[in-house]
């Protein structure tokens, strides 16, 4: 098969693959609650006990408290990312907060806060 076909036909079949996960619904940010963000969180760390959770008013983050310490968990397209707030910085960010994880597997999120919001989680982050 030539290698121009070849092209096309990848090319191709990635952007229907793309169109076809836009067009179902599979591209939208998971919008969470406290329920479905404590149950996100076990996912990740079954041991963990939620203490507490406290979810960001656009849906797409949460600041979970466990018996360990802080944690947080943000969408990431229709599905979760955790990380224990061990090791991180918090940046101001005109849209709320710059989290830098010290870990290269999770450099950085932005988490889209108000400022009430902003405030409180900056309470919640603060260690014990």
């Amino acid at each position: 098969m030539p290698l121009e076909i070849l092209l096309v036909l990848v090319v191709g079949g990635i952007a229907g693959v793309t169109l076809l996960l836009h067009l179902t619904g599979r591209s939208r940010l998971r919008l969470l609650t406290s329920e479905t963000a404590s149950d996100q969180w076990l996912r990740h760390f079954p041991d963990d006990t939620v203490i507490d959770v406290t979810v960001a008013h656009d849906g797409h983050a949460a600041l979970v408290r466990t018996e360990t310490g802080a944690g947080l968990l943000w969408s990431f397209g229709a599905d979760t990312v955790a990380r224990h707030l061990l090791d991180f910085d918090r940046i101001d960010h005109p849209e709320g907060f710059e989290v830098q994880f010290h870990d290269f597997s999770t450099p950085r999120v932005i988490i889209h806060l108000d400022d009430t919001e902003r405030r409180h989680w900056q309470h919640l982050m603060e260690p014990a």
